[in-house]
């Protein structure tokens, strides 16, 4: 194995299985700079959160990246808008496999989420899709397709259930709990 290659999966293993455990937001946010990610003002990125390809994601202003959330940028950009909240367990995936390929080949898509944007907890985004400005995706919803700005989409697959009606004059503040 290349010198290079053991030096990235090292960074990998460290940032995984040390630094997004340790008690100390300000800690997290550091080494997921250097680690790559671009980051805004004020996001707030608590415990336990998954980062693959951390060069190919960037989070806008005052993001709240709660506990558990996955963030994959394997398979291209990963755009995360200002004032986004994205809840526990969340998933989002810019690298999956076409089940019509006879190799099992990958599916790579970048994935845009817009401003106010509100992620419920264990929703999955898939490769290839945008969320429009303030848009909501409830609980436990699998988004397949492209989301419309203030939209509210829920179900596998997901689809509208109904439209926000906030004026979205808010910015998001998250001041780091104890953990």
């Amino acid at each position: 194995m290349r010198l290079g290659n053991l030096i990235i999966r090292a960074g990998a293993y460290f940032v995984r299985n040390f630094a997004m455990r340790v008690p100390s937001h300000a800690f997290r946010r550091a080494v997921l700079r250097w680690y790559g990610v671009r980051m805004g003002k004020g996001c707030g990125i608590l415990m336990c959160c998954e980062v693959r390809c951390p060069r190919n994601i960037r989070l806008g202003d005052h993001c709240v990246i709660n506990r558990g959330v996955l963030l994959d940028g394997r398979g291209g950009q990963l755009f995360i808008g200002n004032n986004v909240d994205i809840a526990q367990e969340a998933a989002i995936w810019t690298l999956g496999h076409d089940p019509h390929d006879d190799y099992h080949g990958d599916s790579p898509g970048p994935v845009t989420i817009g401003d106010y944007a509100w992620i419920g907890h264990r929703a999955i985004i898939m490769p290839g899709v945008s969320i429009g400005r303030g848009a909501v995706v409830a609980a436990g919803a699998v988004v397949t397709r492209d989301v419309p700005a203030m939209a509210i989409v829920g179900g596998v697959p997901a689809a509208v259930i109904g439209v926000r009606r906030s004026k979205l004059l808010y910015t998001k503040f998250h001041r780091p709990p104890f953990e």
